[in-house]
């Protein structure tokens, strides 16, 4: 049963990354040509992230919590780069002439590995801003979480929250995207 499904979970999860990526490309293009430069220097604008404007952060909070998110962003791409070049392999090994079963099985494990290593990231990132919400913000960060279901196999921090022009209907994630 399982060497019938792997292939077609394998294409899935391939089509799938491959689908994300191409909705983080066009998200980020927007946001660049919406705001009118591909550079902002974001410590100049006191919360640069729009979730935590949008959760009303006080300067503050925003203290205590810039340097984790600047730290969650640094560790998260490292990971995701490191996931994507792993899915590009994979790729690779099925696209070959004669797909090694063993070997690409062997990479899936990788890909999966590092998506865990992710997952800890935000878990790590999510409990520690928890620290410094107020319980009102913490009610309204996990509501949004909840209730704007993400796409598949990346959960509800890559998601957009609207299509207006307004902070709050931006999309965000938890490494709070260029503005």
């Amino acid at each position: 049963m399982w060497k019938k499904t792997a292939p077609l979970l394998v294409i899935l999860s391939v089509a799938f990354n491959l689908a994300f990526i191409g909705v983080w490309g066009a998200h980020v293009i927007r946001e660049h040509a919406h705001h009118g430069t591909w550079f902002t220097d974001r410590h100049s604008d006191g919360i640069w992230c729009p979730l935590h404007r949008q959760l009303g952060a006080s300067d503050q909070q925003w203290k205590q919590i810039e340097p984790k998110v600047s730290e969650f962003r640094k560790s998260s791409q490292t990971v995701c780069q490191e996931v994507a070049r792993k899915r590009g392999e994979m790729i690779d090994l099925i696209a070959a002439s004669q797909p090694d079963r063993q070997a690409i099985a062997a990479k899936q494990e990788e890909i999966l590995a590092g998506q865990r290593r992710m997952q800890e990231l935000v878990i790590d990132q999510l409990l520690a801003e928890k620290q410094v919400l107020t319980p009102q913000q913490q009610q309204e960060l996990f509501d949004m979480l909840r209730t704007r279901g993400g796409c598949a196999g990346h959960g509800p921090m890559m998601m957009g929250l609207g299509d207006s022009g307004d902070a709050s209907s931006r999309p965000f994630t938890s490494t709070c995207p260029d503005e």
